[in-house]
């Protein structure tokens, strides 16, 4: 018998966090698993619920059913600022206490959390609304850096394409990683990013306060391939090196060094992202002068290479 798989669908759901499970789950994908079973999908939704604002979910499936499911899987909250619906979120607790795997993809996380599924656990979500998520229940360990997060019995995941890569991980994980690989093949998608490759991330823009510490900041991003070290943006701007600490830790939260570093693999980024540079010359513009360098800071702040981050936007284009 089929795992049952429902997706929990709110008003005004996001589409692309309900097309990816749907896609993933609710498409027979038997021939792939070796004549197991597909999964058993069901939407479940309140009457007639409307889907990002274009389309209305009919189905004979409502939140009652989500108790009787295997996983649960919830898409996304149309307005993180709300509190979720609290049928659904008493629908969670009851699903959870019949030992199903409760899931979240991007604002879905909300859901969870306001059903205190998430209390005492590492959790994720998109990077625009973890602070929310982490001052709103503080009894969640909100790592907004991660792709997914897997508690066993209860799984995260940030937003859009990562709901993809956390759909994948379930598929993994209950019918290994081949027939994974091949579901992935048919959507053409990578096979599999780790949860813990990091989210990509804008860099924050840089407040204009005019004063030493912009001249600073604007001298290192025009000298990125130069071996800038803090003693020269200091002496740049005429000031003593405790000084220069001070004002970045009080206007930009971080010192000089990780500013200056955050600096160059957000450079690297742009420069992986809008051309064919090889590694070795993105090193050099950057001011990692090695490839190797270049790598052990990527995988350090970003947890990925740049030769997957460049793939990876190379499918997006």
């Amino acid at each position: 018998m089929a795992d049952v798989v429902a997706l929990a669908v709110s008003d005004r759901v996001g589409i692309y966090e309900l097309a990816a499970p749907c896609a993933i789950f609710g498409t027979d994908r038997a021939e792939l698993a070796g004549g197991r079973d597909w999964y058993d999908f069901r939407v479940c939704a309140p009457g007639s619920t409307a889907v990002d604002g274009w389309f209305v979910a009919h189905t004979p499936y409502t939140y009652d059913d989500l108790v009787t499911a295997d996983t649960v899987v919830v898409p996304t909250c149309h307005d993180p600022e709300l509190i979720p619906p609290a049928n659904l979120v008493a629908a969670l607790q009851e699903a959870h206490r019949h030992g199903a795997r409760i899931v979240s993809l991007c604002t879905g996380a909300f859901a969870l959390a306001e059903a205190g599924l998430l209390d005492g656990k590492r959790a994720t979500t998109h990077w625009l609304h973890a602070e929310t998520l982490a001052r709103r229940y503080p009894r969640i360990d909100v790592d907004p850096n991660v792709l997914y997060v897997d508690e066993q019995q209860v799984l995260t995941s940030a937003g859009k394409s990562a709901a993809i890569d956390l759909c994948l991980h379930l598929v993994a994980k209950d019918y290994g990683a081949t027939v994974a690989n091949a579901v992935a093949r048919r959507l053409v998608t990578p096979p599999h990013r780790d949860g813990g490759q990091a989210q990509y991330i804008p860099l924050p823009s840089i407040p204009h306060r005019p004063g030493y510490l912009d001249q600073a900041t604007q001298w290192a991003q025009q000298h990125l391939d130069e071996p800038i070290t803090i003693e020269d943006l200091a002496q740049h701007v005429g000031v003593s090196v405790r000084t220069l600490h001070r004002q970045f830790r009080s206007q930009l939260g971080t010192n000089p060094r990780t500013w200056l570093l955050r600096q160059r693999v957000a450079r690297a980024q742009e420069l992986l992202e809008q051309t064919d540079h090889t590694i070795d010359r993105v090193a050099q513009e950057t001011g990692f002068g090695t490839a190797h360098a270049l790598r052990r800071q990527f995988h350090t702040l970003l947890h990925t290479t740049p030769d997957a981050y460049r793939r990876a936007w190379d499918i997006a284009r």
